[in-house]
């Protein structure tokens, strides 16, 4: 790509933009609250353009989103993101940050926009990636062949909504047992309450670690429930990595292990699943790395090169009718607790 290019993260309390050089550097960040409904969500997101093209003014003109909710890419629009005071009724956001800005937009969900990020994370540049979003709620997403995959209504990687206990608690989604009432930021807290502006699951960790017997039962009955997940993208995709990421992802290298340790012990009476090594193909999302960001950025690349706008050599992404483009480097001082070689970005859909 000729130029760097602008992705942002719009999450329920803040929008975190990234400005993404050429050669895959993160050359600016800006991080403003997020107002609620359609007006609040495009305000948030000017200011962070704005600010962006004030630091880096020879950015490409293209913006890309991650948003919440249900994402429609191809009309542009985002339903049932609850958090940003959407409701069911699809918003044309696309439309709307378009005339906002003068700029033109690409738009993804905040999940499969944060899956293009972590392919920077995996070693080798693996073509085939789950990053699974353990955040309030539990839900992946998938990257394929080196393409984005969404799937046919954009509910590809919805694990956190897969039943797995007819008799268990009541989801949000109107079902019962879901894996998310399990292995969830909303399953932890309720599983383990502390004090208001405590982290619980730092709480959690801290606790098990010190040998509470209690933190311990509880925090292995919800890495039970991420090692399902895990099991089963990896038994249903066959990913060469699942990358951990989300809001309980920020306890870090003991939540890996705990995974990890769970994933084992599924496997110990079962040779075939032994033979899959899960727990090898298990990624942390570094603390500070701007996941979801970096892959909104390269959505941007990705549907610019669509367009034509995008440089050979040296470019990130692929268009939105799947060309592979030339792959492009993150280097490792952009991605904390990274190997000394750059990793290899992905092409995008």
């Amino acid at each position: 790509m000729s130029g760097a290019v602008l992705g942002l993260d719009v999450g329920a309390t803040k929008t975190l933009g990234v400005a993404v050089g050429p050669d895959g550097r993160v050359l600016a960040r800006e991080r403003v609250p997020t107002g609620r409904g359609a007006a609040g969500v495009v305000a948030a997101v000017a200011a962070v353009v704005d600010a962006l093209a004030a630091a880096v003014p020879a950015a490409a003109p293209r913006v890309g989103l991650g948003v919440p909710g249900l994402v429609d890419p191809v009309a542009g629009t985002v339903a049932h993101a609850v958090n940003l005071g959407v409701d069911g009724v699809p918003l044309p956001l696309r439309a709307l940050v378009q005339e906002r800005l003068g700029r033109p937009v690409a738009l993804a969900n905040d999940v499969n926009a944060a899956a293009l990020g972590a392919t920077a994370l995996v070693p080798g540049g693996r073509a085939d990636l789950a990053y699974l979003s353990i955040g309030t709620g539990l839900a992946a997403g998938l990257v394929l062949g080196g393409s984005l995959r969404a799937g046919a209504h954009g509910a590809a990687g919805e694990v956190g909504h897969v039943p797995v206990d007819p008799y268990g608690a009541p989801c949000p989604c109107g079902q019962r047992g879901c894996l998310e009432t399990v292995a969830s930021g909303a399953a932890l807290a309720a599983a383990w309450p502390v004090a208001p502006g405590e982290p619980p699951a730092a709480a959690l960790f801290a606790a098990a670690a010190a040998g509470d017997a209690a933190a311990v039962a509880v925090r292995d009955r919800f890495a039970g429930g991420v090692a399902a997940a895990v099991r089963l993208l990896c038994l249903t995709a066959d990913v060469d990595a699942v990358v951990l990421g989300g809001g309980v992802a920020h306890t870090g290298e003991p939540l890996r292990v705990a995974v990890a340790a769970a994933l084992a012990a599924q496997a110990a009476g079962s040779p075939f699943l032994a033979s899959l090594r899960l727990p090898e193909r298990l990624v942390l999302v570094p603390g500070g790395y701007p996941v979801a960001a970096v892959g909104a950025a390269l959505l941007a690349a990705g549907a610019a090169g669509a367009a034509g706008a995008v440089g050979a050599a040296g470019a990130v992404g692929a268009g939105v009718t799947g060309g592979p483009l030339a792959p492009a480097e993150v280097p490792a001082s952009d991605i904390p607790g990274a190997a000394a070689a750059p990793v290899p970005l992905p092409r995008t859909v």
